[in-house]
């Protein structure tokens, strides 16, 4: 019976989504890129596909010369091929935070589906500036520049997701103490809890409150998680399988083999079963908001 390699695939499957992302952009055909940078073009259709199982420094640099691709989006690229090459996927925010940074938000945004469990603080996409600024206000304590404007900026691009009521499904499951926390001021809090049920409206985004007294269910296992799927893509091969995204104190966990998705999955239907539902959570987002006036 086979084996699932210990060797993740996911760096190469971005790598070779952005690859081919830059080509068509250039209005290039596989066959002619790959004619350019003298390679196969079956060579090309491995890498972009995430089949390669041997990414080369070289190749990327001809690649991104092509392409014409940006200083900052070949680092990205060549950050994603060296990743390739290791044999688990566990990145430290010293060692590549903005790389790291780029990645998720890459993900975030081609996602067809995402289902957050949050048990602390809420997800990027329903965070109003505010709130941001006043958590980094608590992480400012470890120490290390921050810039702020940048983190808000980059919120900001991520949210635009939430305006794709098409092709984009958000399903945020919320612990109650992430509604019941004061991460600021009273207006700050105010404000945010405001955003919550502002967002609530739309009809592709459902936001679910788990209670403290409701039954042991899995979210007090696996702790914080991003489950993502992918659209589906015309050529079979190329579409993405699903994502889960693990966050820590000091780094992040990215899980794409099915023995790893699947319970997170199962987490998902577990959570869902105990949360409120969508009206009632609405209800009791209102009755925090009146006892924080208070």
């Amino acid at each position: 019976m086979p084996t699932e390699s210990n060797n993740t695939t996911l760096p190469r499957r971005v790598l070779g989504r952005r690859l081919r992302e830059l080509r068509e952009n250039c209005k290039l055909s596989r066959a002619r890129a790959a004619e350019e940078c003298e390679m196969g073009s079956q060579t090309l259709w491995r890498l972009e596909s995430g089949r390669s199982s041997e990414v080369k420094k070289m190749v990327i640099n001809a690649l991104c010369d092509l392409y014409r691709a940006t200083d900052d989006e070949r680092r990205v690229l060549l950050w994603l091929a060296q990743e390739s090459r290791k044999d688990g996927w566990w990145q430290s925010y010293t060692d590549a935070m903005v790389p790291e940074v780029e990645m998720f938000v890459g993900l975030e945004q081609s996602a067809s589906r995402i289902i957050s469990w949050q048990s602390t603080t809420l997800p990027g996409l329903l965070q109003t500036p505010d709130y941001r600024r006043a958590m980094w206000g608590v992480s400012a304590e470890l120490g290390g520049p921050v810039d702020i404007e940048r983190e808000i900026d980059l919120i900001a691009k991520r949210q635009d997701r939430l305006r794709d009521s098409e092709t984009f499904t958000l399903d945020v499951l919320l612990s109650e103490a992430v509604v019941r926390h004061r991460i600021g001021n009273r207006e700050v809090v105010a404000g945010q809890l405001n955003r919550l049920i502002e967002i609530s409206d739309l009809p592709h985004v459902s936001i679910r409150v788990v209670r403290f007294d409701a039954p042991n269910h899995l979210g007090l296992v696996t702790k914080d998680f991003v489950y993502m799927e992918f659209p589906n893509h015309q050529n079979p091969a190329l579409t993405e399988p699903p994502v889960v995204y693990v966050e820590g104190f000091t780094g992040v966990l990215y899980l794409d083999k099915a023995s790893e998705v699947e319970p997170y999955r199962a987490a998902c239907s577990a959570i869902q079963r105990v949360a409120l539902s969508e009206q009632e959570t609405v209800s009791l987002i209102e009755a925090v908001a009146k006892e924080s006036e208070a």
